[in-house]
Order: C-alpha cells, then structure tokens, then sequence
C-alpha cells in the first residue's frame, strides 16, 4: 500500500477550500496541518479534518512531519511561507499569482532552484482536455496572433473582510491585470511560448464610490513573442452589462476560441465546415483541482515532476509578463523588455 502523505496548507481561506474539497476522497493523503494569521481560520479547517491549527508557518513544518504545503495567500503576503519550505526541503503548491513583486519572486525561484525543491503553480487551465488539443494542433501550425482577456463588473456589495478587502486594492493584490487575467496570459504563454516586450494602457476614474478601490478600471495590453506572434489581452472591472472570459488563437490552417472558466473551445480549420468542440473539463468528471493536485502528488511521492505543467520558474515568466503590462501603462504605453 502506497505512503498516506501528510499534506499542510498556508492560508485557510477560499482557495485552500477549494484544494481540500477537491482532494477530500483521496485515499492516500492527510490534512495534518492549516496555518492562517487569523488562526480562528486555521482551526476551524484544523477541527473539520482532525489536523492542528497555526499561525506562523515555520512552527508548523517544524512540529509536522509534511511530505508537501499548498500555499494559498494574496499576492502581498508572499515570500515568509515559500523560504520557511525550502528552508525544511518541503515540496510546495502554490496558487497564482506567485508574488506581485518581480524580484522578490525571482529570489524565491532561485533559491528554489538551488534547493533542487519540487513545485507546482496553480495555472490549472493548462490541464484541461481542450488546451491539450489545441496543443497538439499548434505544435504542427504555430500560432501567429492572439486576443483575449477577462472583463466583469466593479466588486460592488461585496464583503470587505473577504478577499474582496485586498483585491481592489492594487498595492496588495497588483491589479485585475496581476491576479486574475493571469490565467489568460499564462494560457497564451503555454500555447505560443515566451513573451519578449508588452506595452499598455490603463482607463481610470470611471468606476467610483467604492472604498480602497486602487484598480485600474481597464486594462489594454499590446504583447510580442519570441516565437514572432503577436497578442492583445484586455481586462476591466467597469463592464457590467456584458464580460466573461475568453481567449482566441489564430494559426496558419486552425483557430481556436476558448470560453468561459472552463475553458472549453471551438477549433476552426480549413476545409471543415463547422468548428469542433472540446470541452475543458475532465472527461472523467473529475474537479479541474484535483487534476493538478493529483499531478503535483505523484511528483511528491515519486520525485518525478515531469506530469506538472508549471512550476516556479515558468510561472516567473508570466507573473514578469502581467506586472510589466501594468508598469507600461504607469509609463504611459511605454513598451517594457522583459528579462525571463
């Protein structure tokens, strides 16, 4: 019988709820360990799987014997959990985006690098079934322009002690941009590779009455590759009558439009009729979560991470990517080089 392995997690908030519920019938991990500063939080997730409740992480992985942490904080709490796990050799998994700080993030990755420590990052769209095809699509056609981006309405009405607290707050969570168009960028990184230069322009002062609102109210993004493709990205929170999720791909012989969080798309080709549908969900019905968490398991239990699609050093790439747009459109559209 395989190893139980005894899992922790930093932060106890919704996305640690989210994990915990996707992997709660697996049969060979523990929750052994929650850790949040509201350590009211910590115990309350402590108490529902018989685990102990911190509030620091360093005393946690220094009392539990943990095979692996999920980190799950905001942008601007980074950096105390992610050295107390390499400090101890944990394997960690950590939700986007990893930082919203470039260099900070980039001392991380070494000194993960330097560990030689198993990660994985939370971009679970690169799972999905309809992202594989596209994959397998691309790989033969490259692509050669994208357009795609995420557009709601302001976070009106919405409970200040909840995420929403530090989310419009573009100090601490880096922007709509930073922490939640993420997803898009990352998935256009992963379909026509790594960015050379962005450029962007910001829309403020349209969306008022909100306390602590610091967003952008929109967000519009020029991007170049290194493969020569080239891609617009957009984002607002000022668009209420109509948003969603989208990202369209353009080939040679194909295009893709993807929707929706699940990103489930229509493949065009040439000499088709009618687009084909891929959903993005598992065919299996299983939670997109507990597909990346399984993923970032059996590289624990085996220390082989060849089955994860983004680890700390990819993920880099496109946090280094979504804070450049948002530096660009500080300078005024001035297109910013990136480095990694």
């Amino acid at each position: 019988m395989p190893k139980t392995l005894r899992l922790g997690f930093i932060g106890s908030g919704g996305m640690t709820v989210a994990h915990t519920n996707a992997m709660q019938d697996f049969k060979d991990v523990t929750f052994a360990g929650f850790c949040d500063v509201n350590k009211a939080k910590a115990q309350a997730l402590a108490e529902k799987f018989g685990a102990e409740a911190f509030d620091r992480p360093e005393p946690m992985l220094a009392k539990l014997d943990l095979d692996a942490v999920w980190i799950n904080l905001p942008p601007f709490a980074h950096g105390e959990a992610e050295f107390a796990c390499i400090e101890t050799g944990t394997p960690f998994f950590i939700e986007k985006p990893i930082h919203k700080d470039v260099k900070q993030a980039a001392k991380i990755a070494a000194a993960i690098e330097k560990a030689g420590l198993i990660t994985c990052v939370g971009y679970m769209t690169r799972y999905r079934r309809s992202v594989a095809e596209a994959r397998k699509l691309l790989a033969a056609d490259p692509g050669r322009y994208a357009a795609g981006g995420w557009l709601s309405g302001p976070p009106r009405d919405r409970d200040p002690q909840s995420i929403w607290g530090w989310w419009i707050q573009k100090d601490k969570s880096g922007g709509q941009f930073v922490e939640q168009v993420t997803h898009t960028v990352d998935l256009a990184r992963y379909l026509l590779g790594d960015a050379e230069s962005v450029a962007a322009f910001a829309a403020r002062g349209f969306v008022t009455g909100i306390e602590n609102y610091t967003m952008d109210d929109a967000l519009a993004v020029i991007v170049k590759f290194k493969s020569g493709a080239v891609a617009n990205f957009c984002a607002s929170v000022a668009c209420a009558a109509r948003g969603g999720v989208f990202l369209d791909v353009y080939a040679g012989e194909c295009a893709f439009a993807f929707t929706g969080w699940d990103h489930s798309v229509q493949i065009y080709q040439v000499g088709k009729k009618r687009p084909r549908l891929v959903p993005g969900d598992p065919a299996d019905g299983s939670h997109i979560f507990a597909v990346e968490d399984r993923a970032f398991l059996k590289a624990v239990r085996t220390g082989d991470p060849s089955g994860i699609k983004t680890n700390y050093a990819d993920a880099l790439k496109t946090l280094e990517l979504t804070v450049a747009a948002t530096e660009s459109a500080e300078k005024g559209g001035k297109p910013v080089t990136l480095k990694y």
